[in-house]
Order: C-alpha cells, then structure tokens, then sequence
C-alpha cells in the first residue's frame, strides 16, 4: 500500500523519509495525482453551466464525487453533501447561518479538547448574537468529562458542536451518546469529524447528528476542498451564506430566488479538480480493507505509546480511554519544538506546538506537545524509526 503515495518513497535529511504528520495532513496517493492531472488535461470546464461536451463530462464527474461522499458517510441523500474548502470553511458557515436560531442568554455548547476551528467560529456567533459559549471540561488524561457534560447541557443550549477525535490527544469520543444526549433538549448537533473521517466508520443515518464536517486533505485528497454534511430539512430551512453565481434561481434588482440544497450553499465556482480528488481518493478508501488495516494501526499506536512511555524523561500527554491515530508526549527539560527539530534532523516527521487547541493545553497546563499521527500506510518500520529518533533526541537534550 505504501507504494500507492509516492511521496513516502524519497528521503528526508539523507534518511529514508519516516512521515508521522498525518493529522495535518496525508499523503495522496498516484491515482488522486492522475485524476487531478486528468482532468486539466482533457476535462477541464466549469460545471452545471454549459451546455457543450467537455462542460457536461465535468458535471458529471463532479457531482459523481459527491454522490461517493454520500455513499462513504451513509447519508440520506447526495443532496445532503456540500462541498466547502475544508473543515474550518464548513463550520464557519453554519455558524453563520444558524445564527438566526440564536438571541441573547441562548448558549453554544463545546468541548475543551476543540481545534480552534471549532471553537473560533462560535466566538464570533456569540458576539453577533448575545450568545454564550460554554466549554465541557475533560480529564487529566484526555477523556471527556461526563458528569461536566450533563451539568452544562441544558434548555439553554442551542447547539452543542464537539469534536469525534481530538487531533491533539487522539481521543475518541463516544459522539453517538452526545448527539442522543443532546436530543433530549432539543439541541443542534455539529461533529467535527475532520480527524476521525479516515480512522472512523461513518454511518450518518445512525449517528443521526445533524451536521458533519470533515477535510479531504484528511483523507488522502487535494487540500482546498472539505465536506459539509447536513439533515436535508434543516438545510432547506437554513439561509445561503455567500451570494453570488451557481447558488440562484433567478436574480433580478428587487429580488433573488435560491436554488435548493446544496448549491444554494456553493456560490461560485467550486473546487472542480480537488472535488474530483476527493471522489478518487473515497474510491481508493473503499479498495482497501478498512476494518483489518485500521485494527493493525490501532495495535501500532497502542505499541507506540508503550514503548515511549517506558523511556526515561518522556511523558506521553494524555491517556485516554479510546484513542485513535496520535500520540502526544514531552521530554522532561526539553521545548516541543527543540525535540520535533532532532527527530526532522533524523528524517523522522511529526508536529509539535499547541496544535490549534490552546485551551486544551491551558486545562493540561503546558505549552504544547510532540505529536507522532499515524495512517493507514504507517508500519512497522515508521514505529522503530520514531522510537529510534526519540531515544536520541533524549540523550542530545
């Protein structure tokens, strides 16, 4: 499988290149790279609007993704699956458009462990509206506290929008028993699922939230393109964010009419090659054994984490019950950034920092972590590599 990313054959720092970044990015496979290539070569056209040939190739190519979009998360209908830039782009927009269902004392449910963009976006809802935003509190190894979630969730929250991973711990939420929890107040429920999408079933009809974003970039596609799902009701009920070409009916000085969804949330012209990208890379998600390949990344993180944890002066931050995909640790002594630059010197590639979630690193009361992600092409070789490299960077810092 590793030979599908041509990216993880070259070398890094004169070592064979060990790529452990994946929770700010993936890698994309030839054929995403071919199909993108494709399609400027002998497709290249905007779509919905023309009638000539290579207009209504394009068309067709396009709204196949988003009809593989909805196959991948079970969705009701492809007509539930906007296409934004990414995740950020799609929380923002319904940020924006669901703030006709806030006023003054309403309150806007988060979690501590949120990326800033879930978390930034409600800010300024808040401040547009009167809103108040309330934050679930976690542990101190990263779990989700419960007992702080049915104290904050009440009937004054309006929208209760948390994340399924969290990107920086690896934490898998139980998101199903959120969204049924949230139910019970009538509340609106947004997951950020941006760093579960590739590591996570998807099943939207028995999740049964009502938004869902994610990136493709997460998911071995083009960056600039990201997935909006929504229940098809509350988007017919939902105003347009952007105006412009592709989302009316007709236009006149008085007046505009609006098409229904999605496009009347897809003004302009979209991400056609990277929407094209992304079909590709859920088709090539759906070659591979999912359930087997993630079962031996799980075993691989799990080995990961015990083995950096039984090494003098690293702390692995964050335990959680259910984790997925990332491993966050320190070294005692040493700043995030001096241990991240040794293991680069030696090839090996990961993220360190705050990693966009600030108020999870004041809760934890430190400045940031080392963070090693995993994918479905990472092994055994990756592991040694990083274990190598850290064991190193101990004995130099």
């Amino acid at each position: 499988m590793r030979t599908d990313f041509p990216l993880l054959g070259q070398d890094s720092r004169g070592f064979p290149l060990v790529y452990l970044d994946n929770a700010a990015t993936t890698q994309k496979p030839k054929v995403v790279i071919d199909a993108i290539t494709e399609f400027y070569q002998k497709k290249n056209a905007n779509v919905h609007r023309g009638a000539h040939e290579i207009s209504i190739k394009a068309t067709e190519i396009f709204e196949e993704s988003r009809a593989r979009v909805s196959e991948f998360i079970n969705a009701e209908r492809p007509q539930e699956i906007i296409f934004t830039r990414g995740t950020t782009e799609s929380i923002n927009l319904l940020a924006n458009c669901l703030q006709n269902r806030l006023s003054e004392g309403d309150e806007i449910l988060i979690t501590l462990m949120e990326h800033h963009s879930n978390i930034v976006p409600w800010q300024m809802a808040c401040e547009r509206t009167g809103a108040k935003l309330m934050a679930v509190d976690v542990d101190d190894q990263g779990n989700l506290d419960w007992s702080d979630l049915t104290h904050k969730l009440t009937d004054k929250t309006k929208i209760f929008a948390f994340t399924h991973v969290s990107n920086a711990l690896g934490t898998v939420n139980p998101a199903y028993e959120m969204v049924q929890l949230a139910k019970q107040f009538n509340v609106i429920t947004v997951v950020d699922g941006a760093q579960a999408a590739l590591h996570e079933p998807l099943n939207m009809r028995k999740l049964d939230c009502d938004f869902y974003a994610f990136s493709g970039h997460k998911v071995f596609a083009p960056t600039g393109v990201g997935v909006l799902y929504g229940k098809y009701d509350l988007l017919s009920e939902m105003p347009p964010w952007q105006g412009g070409g592709e989302m009316i009916e007709s236009v006149s000085i008085a007046n505009t009419t609006y098409q229904s969804p999605p496009y009347k949330f897809e003004a302009g012209t979209p991400a056609i090659a990277e929407v094209i990208g992304l079909g590709r890379a859920i088709e090539y998600i759906n070659t591979l054994d999912r359930g087997q390949i993630n079962q031996k990344e799980q075993a691989l993180v799990k080995s990961v984490a015990n083995r950096l944890s039984r090494m003098e002066r690293v702390n692995l931050i964050g335990n959680p019950d259910n984790r997925q995909s990332v491993i966050s640790f320190l070294v005692d002594g040493s700043h995030p950034h001096d241990v991240g630059q040794i293991l680069d010197q030696q090839g090996v590639a990961v993220r360190s920092g705050h990693h966009c979630t600030m108020p999870l690193m004041a809760r934890l009361k430190i400045p940031g972590t080392v963070r090693a992600s995993f994918s479905l092409y990472s092994d055994d070789r990756d592991a040694d590599r990083l274990v190598e490299a850290v064991e190193k960077a101990t004995d130099l810092l």
